[in-house]
């Protein structure tokens, strides 16, 4: 039973409530929460971060500013909901081994690749990076639509007028209600090659972006990349795998052999790896394995695997391959939301959608400048009059 404006009772049949009901909240988490928008690559939450800090005056040209001054702005202002979910989405947006190109500078404790949490937010200072610049330039030139914010207070913008595509370089991933989103790292300069590529020749074809531009992911930790096909496979249709296997060197020291470690696969949690291997060796799955150590700095990345005297370190590195996350497959599933309906797209589809988002962004900045020389003209014509 539901109430109406007058007060009677309205009988409704539960499974029709449930049904629009539960269709309501999906469709609200699939638009305005899991998945980003295929032209700045952003999801509400980061989009209403860098909206909040660049409004503030909290650029990468001005001093660092508290984080939870940060995350008091973006919940009062734009997004109500809970502080620690705002400051760990900001945390991720500075993470170096996160993000391709960071959006945020941050000055203090921001987490590492062992898992390890960030500092509270009134521990932590943060500001723009430079590069988030680009994500917000000319967005007061009439670029963007601006809608009201969850209040009516105040208005925001409904997508930021990227000047790269942030979707493909930083990636994203997400769950909505029934589909998820994954989507690599890719190098920047690799992306805006293959962005002018399609400009200078609209009809490249998708084995030209990828044999010249775009050759791959490309990962923040580092890593390599096995094979081809997977990469192909998800470039054309949105979806494949791609295998990931740590930057490894079998060293000798006169004694015996150890493997060195350099990179390792994206999101793999560093100290959980180290206690796996410790596990393998303790269970006596790999057996030629003395110790271990990690010699990780803020150089990178070093773990060191000293073998036994006459263990053969090609063996013990297919092992360790094997059993452990030193090599793991990365999937693609390059969902995102194109004039709000989420759709899966290839490579191509994506950066014509960007284009297409720049042209519409470069043509409205125009008219809004040729709308204010016009409006100043008119004075000067009056005083030239006068």
């Amino acid at each position: 039973l539901t109430m109406n404006d007058q007060n009677n009772i309205k009988v409704v049949a539960i499974e029709e409530e449930m049904q629009s009901a539960y269709l309501d909240y999906a469709m609200s988490v699939i638009v305005a929460r899991a998945l980003p928008d295929v032209r700045d690559g952003l999801k509400p939450v980061h989009r209403r971060i860098i909206f909040a800090m660049n409004e503030a005056g909290n650029q990468y040209s001005k001093p660092f500013r508290k984080s939870a001054r940060v995350v008091g702005e973006v919940m009062g202002k734009y997004h109500p909901h809970g502080d620690a979910a705002i400051y760990e989405t900001m945390v991720r947006l500075a993470q170096w081994f996160s993000m391709r190109i960071p959006l945020v500078e941050g000055q203090g404790n921001f987490g590492s690749m062992d898992g390890d949490m960030a500092a509270a937010a009134r521990y932590t200072e943060a500001r723009l990076s430079k590069i988030s610049e680009s994500l917000v330039t000319d967005i007061d030139y009439d670029t963007v639509n601006f809608v009201p914010n969850y209040d009516n207070s105040l208005k925001e913008p409904s997508v930021l007028p990227a000047r790269f595509p942030n979707l493909l370089v930083n990636g994203s991933n997400g769950i909505a209600v029934g589909m998820a989103t994954y989507i690599p790292t890719h190098n920047l300069g690799e992306v805006i090659d293959a962005c002018c590529a399609v400009l200078d020749n609209p009809e490249i074809t998708l084995d030209d972006l990828i044999n010249k531009y775009i050759h791959g992911p490309d990962f923040p930790p580092g890593g390599i990349i096995l094979g081809i096909d997977g990469i192909k496979k998800a470039f054309k249709t949105g979806a494949g795998a791609v295998l990931v296997r740590s930057q490894t060197q079998i060293v000798n020291n006169g004694r015996h052999d150890s493997i060195l470690v350099t990179e390792i696969p994206y999101q793999v949690n560093k100290s959980r790896l180290v206690e796996r291997i410790a596990e393998l060796v303790k269970d006596k799955t790999i057996e030629d394995i003395s110790d271990i150590r990690d010699e990780s700095n803020k150089d990178g990345v070093r773990l060191v695997i000293e073998l036994k005297k006459g263990a053969i370190g090609e063996v013990v590195l297919n092992q360790l391959f094997k059993y452990t996350q030193l090599q793991v497959n990365i999937s693609y599933n390059m969902l995102a939301l194109v004039k709000n309906k989420p759709l899966r797209l290839s490579l191509r589809e994506i950066i014509d959608n960007f284009l297409e988002f720049r042209k519409d962004v470069i043509t409205r900045r125009c008219k809004y400048l040729l709308n204010q020389n016009k409006s100043k003209a008119h004075v000067l014509i009056g005083f030239c009059i006068a």
